[in-house]
């Protein structure tokens, strides 16, 4: 399987929200569970559906960029001016009321849709994806908390309270963690169930359906009936 390049535009955006898919992405690749491998029996199919992933931060130069929570600074591996090729795009979501898009992220989201790639936002990226004008007739998603609000400064988007929205190259999740949810579906559809899961124990991770439902993973209850973790551990007699 050829690899696959991820890019996340850098700017002050929430951190979980880019760090946890590419997280879930990242422990579900060929690498991660070849890697789990020394602890956990690793079905050798499972691991050859797996992908293989490369993450790149983009920014308007390579100056280090401070994000909106935990005190953290991306420092970017490329620019808009000089970057790889890409395969997907994310958009964190920054607080849109005081977010300005600097007009070389807007042209390089609209290059990016144009060219019939996936662009996927988490939480209020799709602000971000809004004001680049990439949304426009489009069902999308948004942090709830956010939904009324966006609404009335974009009517020309479909909005939806959704966990995640699929509409054409355009991937929108809800709240942060429902970006997880978006990835754990989106991984599940390309790589199959199988490597969906074996990424998402790696994180001790459970996802939710698109309603925000635990239903993905099968529940398991122990002889009195009593659920028990979702995730199967899997150990060596010998190490």
């Amino acid at each position: 399987m050829a690899p696959i390049t991820f890019g996340a535009l850098v700017y002050h955006y929430q951190a979980i929200d880019v760090l946890g898919p590419t997280d879930l992405i990242n422990s579900a690749s060929q690498r991660i569970l070849e890697a789990l491998k020394t602890y956990t029996p690793i079905d050798e199919e499972t691991l050859a559906r797996a992908p293989q992933v490369t993450f790149h931060h983009i920014g308007l130069t390579k100056e280090p960029v401070a994000i909106l929570s935990s005190n953290l600074t991306i420092v970017p591996t490329a620019t808009v001016d000089d970057y790889p090729e890409l395969d997907y795009l994310i958009l964190g979501g920054p607080v849109p009321e005081t977010f300005e898009l600097h007009p070389k992220y807007a042209e390089f989201i609209r290059r990016h849709v144009a060219a019939g790639k996936v662009l996927f936002t988490t939480c209020t990226g799709a602000y971000v994806a809004a004001l680049a004008g990439v949304l426009d007739g489009k069902n999308a998603t948004i942090n709830h908390v956010e939904y009324e609000w966006v609404k009335k400064r974009f009517p020309q988007v479909k909005w939806t309270l959704k966990q995640w929205v699929v509409d054409g190259n355009i991937w929108t999740g809800s709240g942060a963690v429902a970006g997880m949810d978006m990835f754990a579906y989106w991984i599940k559809e390309n790589f199959g169930q199988d490597v969906m899961t074996a990424g998402a124990m790696g994180l001790d991770f459970e996802p939710r359906d698109i309603n925000g439902f635990l239903t993905v993973l099968p529940k398991r209850y122990d002889a009195d009936g009593k659920q028990i973790s979702t995730h199967v551990y899997k150990y060596y007699d010998q190490y």
